[in-house]
C-alpha cells in the first residue's frame, strides 16, 4: 500500500509541474514575435493610413502580453482615426468611445516610463484627431507637459525613438488648431532637438508649411475660408475662387474699374452643372462674370459641356495667370499680358520662354509674388498648396492696396 501510494503522489507531482510549466509557456516564442515588434510594425502601418492591418499587429502584441500597455495606446488610435472618417454620429460615438476605453487601458497598463509616455502621445494623438471637447487642445497640452517630465531611456522608446516626438506631435495640433506661430515655433523645437531624429524631417515640412502661413499672416485678418484653405496639401479650384472673393474683394474691386452702367449687366453668361449646388457657387459666378483668366470652365469630353470643376486641384502655372489678370485688369497696363515675350533664356529650367504660361510667371515672379524653389525650379504643373496661395494672395493685396 505503502508503494502504491509513494508511486502515486510522484506521479500526482510530476504531473502539477508538467501543468505549471505548461502554463508558463510564452503565447509568443518566435524571434519576431513578441508584442513590441508588432507594436512598432503596427505604428508603422498607422504612418500609411492602414488602419486595419495596424489593428491586427496591435490585437497580436496584445494577446502576446495582455498587460502590455502601448498595444491598447496603438487601438486607440486607430479607433479615432476609423471614428474621424465615419459620417454616420451613431457609428462614430462608437469609434470613439472604443478610442478612450483602450486610452484607459494604456495608461493602466503602463509599467514603464516608455509604456507611459506611449500613453500620452496616443491621448495627444487621439484627442488631435477627434476634436471632441472645446478644450481638446488644452488636453492635449497637459498630456505633452505630462510626457516631457517623464525621466524616459530613449534607446526603449518603441517607435517613437525620442522624447522629441511629443513636441512634433504637439506642433501638429497647435496646426489643427490654426495656433500657426506656435506650430512653428514647436516644429522649430523638433528640429533643434537632434538632426538625426526621425522625426525631424517631417517637422521640417511642417515648419515651412506653418512658416509660409504665419508669413501670409502677417499684419492682415484672414477670413474663415483663408484659414481653412491655408492647412490644404492642394487648393481645390473653388476652394481657390472662395479665396480671392474673401480676401480680394474681387467683384468691388473690379467694379470700380468700369462705368457703372456696364457694371449692373454684368453677369456670368451661365452656371455650370458641377457648381449647381456648390457651397462656392457664387464666387464661382462671380470669377466667370468676370472672366478670370486661369479659372475658368473647362470643357469635358466626358459630359461635352463647360464645367467647373471644382475639386480639380489648381496648378501653380494657373494660380500665376489668375494673378497676372488680376493684376492686368486693375492696373489698366495692357503691356502686362506681352512683357516678356521675346526673352531668349528663361530663369527657371521647367519653363521655357516659348511656353504660353512663361509671361505669367515672370509677371508673379518678378513682383514676388510668387516664388520659386531653392533649386531654381519654379514647377509650373505642381498643385498649389495652402499656405503658398494664402501668401500670393496676401502680396498681391499689398501690391493693390486692398483693405
Amino acid at each position: 500500500m505503502n508503494r502504491f501510494l509513494g508511486a502515486f503522489s510522484i506521479l500526482l507531482l510530476a504531473a502539477f509541474v508538467f501543468s505549471g510549466c505548461a502554463k508558463q509557456m510564452p503565447k509568443c516564442d518566435g524571434i519576431e514575435d513578441n508584442p513590441a515588434h508588432h507594436y512598432r510594425m503596427g505604428m508603422e502601418l498607422l504612418d500609411r493610413k492602414k488602419l486595419d492591418e495596424a489593428a491586427s499587429k496591435f490585437e497580436r502584441a496584445s494577446y502576446c502580453d495582455d498587460t502590455y500597455g502601448p498595444a491598447h495606446a496603438g487601438l486607440a488610435i486607430v479607433e479615432a482615426m476609423r471614428a474621424a472618417v465615419k459620417k454616420d454620429n451613431a457609428y462614430k460615438k462608437v469609434d470613439s468611445e472604443r478610442a478612450t476605453e483602450h486610452l484607459k487601458a494604456a495608461y493602466k497598463n503602463a509599467s514603464r516610463p516608455e509604456d507611459e509616455f506611449a500613453y500620452h502621445l496616443a491621448s495627444m494623438r487621439v484627442y488631435t484627431i477627434l476634436k471632441a471637447s472645446k478644450n481638446w487642445l488644452g488636453e492635449v497640452e497637459d498630456d505633452y507637459k505630462d510626457a516631457m517630465k517623464l525621466k524616459v531611456d530613449e534607446k526603449k522608446l518603441v517607435y517613437y525613438d525620442g522624447g522629441e516626438a511629443a513636441s512634433y506631435f504637439m506642433g501638429a495640433a497647435y496646426l489643427e488648431a490654426r495656433e500657426f506661430q506656435r506650430a512653428r515655433d514647436m516644429f522649430g523645437n523638433v528640429i533643434g532637438a537632434k538632426a538625426e531624429s526621425k522625426w525631424a524631417s517631417r517637422a521640417e515640412k511642417g515648419w515651412k508649411k506653418t512658416d509660409k502661413i504665419v508669413r501670409a499672416l502677417a499684419g492682415t485678418t484672414l477670413g474663415d475660408a483663408g484659414k481653412e484653405i491655408a492647412l490644404k496639401d492642394s487648393v481645390g479650384r473653388a476652394d481657390m475662387a472662395a479665396l480671392l472673393i474673401d480676401e480680394l474683394k474681387v467683384d468691388k474691386l473690379f467694379a470700380g474699374r468700369i462705368p457703372l452702367a456696364m457694371n449692373d449687366k454684368k453677369k456670368a453668361e451661365f452656371v455650370p452643372a458641377d457648381m449647381l449646388g456648390n457651397q462656392f457657387r457664387e464666387e464661382a459666378e462671380t470669377l466667370m462674370k468676370w472672366n478670370v483668366r486661369g479659372l475658368e470652365p473647362i470643357y469635358d469630353e466626358t459630359t461635352k459641356a463647360y464645367l467647373f470643376k471644382p475639386e480639380d486641384p489648381v496648378t501653380r502655372k494657373e494660380l500665376a495667370f489668375v494673378i497676372e489678370d488680376v493684376l492686368l485688369k486693375i492696373t489698366g497696363d495692357e503691356g502686362l499680358a506681352t512683357a516678356y515675350f521675346g526673352h531668349e533664356k528663361s530663369p527657371f529650367p521647367d519653363v521655357a520662354p516659348s511656353a504660353a504660361w512663361y509671361n505669367a510667371v515672370m509677371n508673379v515672379t518678378t513682383r514676388n509674388i510668387m516664388e520659386g524653389d531653392l533649386s531654381g525650379e519654379f514647377r509650373p504643373n505642381d498643385a498649389v498648396d495652402g499656405a503658398e496661395a494664402v501668401l500670393a494672395v496676401r502680396v498681391l493685396r499689398q501690391h493693390l492696396n486692398v483693405h
